[in-house]
């Protein structure tokens, strides 16, 4: 790993939002293996992110060096925290999904559906009332492994059993949720679409449909701001409003995995970026 002083990222951006002026993508590290799974503790103030081949988590807060929170960690992939300020991870090695409390005890959360063995989790969001969200498709090696004869989104309940979303025979991949959390987004890594269902006050989801028909490219993870835009990773990042329409897109000279917001007032843009992560932060017009 290395970290270094904030670096101007070469990224070309097309912007068409009014909110926005000029973004410049700064590096906060580079020299990882492949970065994956950015998610910002509002509780705490720290970022946490992911470098699954090289199976470890870490952890950064602002005006601080980058330091390693966990080695040996399962190949992690996608990270959320609750509002308790609690750590769940999809740990694509065990094929699990864990939460970490603030004392550094892990607990298993899912790692079976029906008898059978996930996938691989990848991604993962958790609403304000505790319910889990989070994906399991699998990709590479993890294919060869597989119990399950689909790819599932499923809903774990602050109490009472796991639920499955939705079962497909194509791999979603990114989760996240809208502001009021009343809306579940999903995308889908072969059908190249992000899918949107309907949440009631107990979390369970309806009313699945299709939010964006087609990316411009294959649809990794997913971030929401204040507003309810929607930010997906694909070849560049889409930015959608709600209603599933795109207002810009940011052009990528890297292939990216991953986006979330953080820092104090929710406006940095955190972009896990193969071996790198960065920040990028609003210039005022």
């Amino acid at each position: 790993m290395i970290r270094g002083p904030l670096i101007p990222l070469a990224f070309a951006l097309l912007l068409g939002a009014q909110d926005y002026g000029e973004i410049k993508f700064d590096h906060l590290g580079k020299g990882y293996r492949f970065t994956e799974g950015p998610a910002w503790n509002s509780k705490d103030q720290y970022l946490v992110f992911s470098d699954t081949p090289g199976d470890r988590l870490f952890k950064w807060v602002p005006g601080s060096e980058i330091e390693l929170l966990r080695k040996d960690a399962n190949g992690p992939a996608g990270n959320a925290f609750d509002t308790q300020g609690r750590l769940y991870t999809c740990e694509t090695r065990t094929r699990r999904v864990t939460r970490t409390d603030r004392n550094g005890k892990i607990e298993v959360l899912a790692e079976r559906w029906e008898g059978k063995r996930l996938n691989a989790p990848n991604s993962v969001a958790v609403a304000r009332n505790g319910s889990v969200y989070f994906t399991d498709p699998a990709f590479g090696a993890q294919s060869d492994h597989r119990e399950l004869d689909f790819y599932g989104v499923y809903h774990i309940p602050p109490k009472g059993a796991m639920t499955l979303v939705a079962k497909y025979t194509t791999r979603p991949r990114g989760v996240a949720l809208s502001p009021n959390n009343r809306t579940l987004y999903v995308s889908n890594a072969d059908d190249r679409n992000v899918r949107a269902f309907d949440l009631d006050k107990n979390g369970d989801a309806s009313n699945e449909r299709v939010l964006i028909a087609k990316t411009d490219g294959i649809p990794g993870g997913m971030t929401v701001d204040e507003k309810g835009v929607l930010y997906v990773v694909a070849k560049g990042i889409g930015v959608y409003g709600p209603d599933g329409r795109k207002i810009h897109v940011m052009q990528l000279s890297e292939r990216a995995s991953a986006c979330a917001f953080g820092e104090a007032d929710m406006k940095s843009l955190f972009l896990t970026s193969r071996g790198d992560v960065y920040r990028a932060r609003p210039e005022p017009k």
